[in-house]
């Protein structure tokens, strides 16, 4: 991203990264079928995607936002755009949303029809690379327990051309989110249908990552 000069303030390493072009692939996501069905979207906090928070909001959409590493005790912001009093821009950053959201709990979340997560890399074949906190599988699959998300619920991205890779190069488990869609500023990819489930994988999870998450604490008791 750094040689092809796509990279955003303040730079790729460590981070879901922001790209030049995420208001284009924003807009690409804004013309397909799955959007204009979508009412309620699930999204996650990351820079690179508060344009599409910033449209589904514009576009009348409930956008729950989770809390970034899901530190609080009510982990997602509820953003409903038929209460806020600013635009839309300036609730979908994550100081817009904590200044203007609600905090909510899980059982406070209505089934979402689309999850935006952000990713460091794709392929078509739909697998995806996080940042390697974790935070989006688990978001995911505390979701997916509750009800809110389910089978069909369209599991999105957007990120830089520069960002895909090819296929078979991004290792998959077996309880991997995979994408439905992939959306550029040049295109949207289409990835395979994929068998869809989730569960909170405890054995996989440290005593102190569910120690700093409160969400974990109070489902672990």
């Amino acid at each position: 991203m750094r040689s092809a000069k796509v990279a955003r303030f303040p730079g790729a390493e460590h981070r879901i990264p922001n790209f030049i072009g995420a208001e284009a692939a924003a807009e690409r996501l804004r013309t397909t079928a799955e959007w204009a069905a979508a009412s309620t979207v699930k999204a996650n906090p990351d820079s690179p995607q508060l344009p599409v928070r910033q449209r589904a909001l514009e576009d009348g959409k409930t956008v729950f936002m989770a809390v970034p590493r899901l530190a609080e005790e009510r982990p997602f912001f509820l953003l409903d755009p038929a209460t806020l009093t600013v635009p839309a821009r300036s609730a979908a950053s994550i100081t817009g949303a904590a200044k203007h959201g609600t905090l909510v709990d899980v059982d406070a979340l209505r089934p979402v029809d689309m999850a935006v997560v952000g990713c460091v890399a794709v392929s078509s074949d739909g697998a995806r690379l996080g940042k390697g906190g974790g935070f989006s599988d688990l978001e995911y699959a505390v979701a997916w327990e509750a009800g809110l998300i389910t089978a069909s619920t369209i599991v999105v991205t957007t990120v830089s051309e520069v960002q895909i890779v090819e296929s078979g190069r991004i290792p998959v488990a077996g309880h991997d989110v995979r994408l439905d869609l992939i959306v550029t500023a040049e295109r949207v990819i289409r990835c395979p249908p994929s068998v869809r489930t989730a569960t909170l994988r405890w054995d996989e999870l440290t005593p102190e990552k569910i120690d700093a998450i409160p969400l974990l604490r109070r489902l672990r008791r």
